[in-house]
C-alpha cells in the first residue's frame, strides 16, 4: 500500500515525537498519549496510535498506595504502550512499513528517566465521586493532576485548596481529565474524581 501525503506526515511525526515531548510536563505527554490513542482508535488510525504508545513510552510512571478516603485502591495500571502497540498491530496486519514502525517502538531503549509522576488505580460507580486526602504541592512550582480512564467514559476533575476554594476543574466530557497550577506557597489541595459516564469505571490518578 503506498503511504498517503497523510501517512508521510503522520511517519515524521512519530520520528519527531522525542523532541516535542521535551517541551511538555510527563503529566501533559500522558493526557497527549491518551487523546492520540483515542483518536486513533476511533478512526481506525493505526499510525496515530503508534505515535500515542511511543509518547507512553517516554514517562517512567510510579505506583502508590495512594487512595481515596473511605475507599480502596485497586490492583491494575494505566493504559501501557505495550496496549497500544498491541492493538495498533491488529489494525496493522498486513502493511510490512507500520509493523516495521512498531517493531521500532518496542525496540526502543528508554531514555535513562528513572522516576516519574506517581498513579494509582480506582473505581467508580456511574455518578460517583473519590475525593483523596489532602495531596502536598510546593510554594512557587508548577503542580499537576491527571486522570484516565482505559473505557470510554466521562471522568470530571476539581482542585480545592485548604479552604475549600476551587483552585482547577476540567468537566468535559472525556475519559481523561487534567488540572495544573502554580501554587503561590505551599499547602494542601484536595482532589476530587467524578464519573459522570453511564457505567462503572476504573481509573488511574496521576500527580507530578
Amino acid at each position: 500500500m503506498r503511504p498517503t501525503p497523510v501517512a508521510c506526515l503522520m511517519l515524521a511525526l512519530v520520528a519527531a515525537v522525542p523532541v516535542a515531548a521535551d517541551a511538555k510536563t510527563a503529566l501533559q505527554i500522558a493526557a497527549l498519549s491518551a487523546r492520540t490513542y483515542s483518536l486513533g482508535q476511533d478512526s481506525g488510525d493505526a499510525l496515530m496510535m503508534i505515535t500515542a504508545a511511543r509518547l507512553r513510552k517516554s514517562l517512567a510512571l510510579q505506583p502508590t498506595d495512594r487512595a481515596p478516603v473511605d475507599g480502596a485502591g485497586a490492583t491494575d495500571t494505566p493504559l501501557t504502550w505495550e496496549e497500544m502497540l498491541t492493538a495498533a498491530e491488529t489494525l496493522a496486519a498486513g502493511d510490512p512499513t507500520l509493523l516495521g514502525l512498531i517493531a521500532d517502538t518496542r525496540a526502543e531503549t528508554d531514555k535513562g528517566v528513572a522516576f516519574g509522576p506517581v498513579y494509582n488505580i480506582g473505581s467508580l460507580e456511574t455518578g460517583a465521586d473519590d475525593t483523596y486526602p489532602p495531596m502536598e504541592f510546593r510554594g512557587g512550582e508548577y503542580a499537576e493532576v491527571y486522570v484516565e480512564a482505559k473505557t470510554a467514559t466521562d471522568l470530571n476533575l476539581v482542585v480545592r485548596d485548604s479552604e475549600g476554594r476551587l483552585v482547577c476543574s476540567d468537566t468535559d466530557i472525556s475519559p481523561i481529565a487534567y488540572c495544573g497550577w502554580t501554587p503561590a506557597e505551599a499547602g494542601a489541595f484536595t482532589v476530587t474524581v467524578e464519573n459522570r459516564g453511564p457505567e462503572a469505571a476504573p481509573y488511574a490518578l496521576m500527580t507530578n
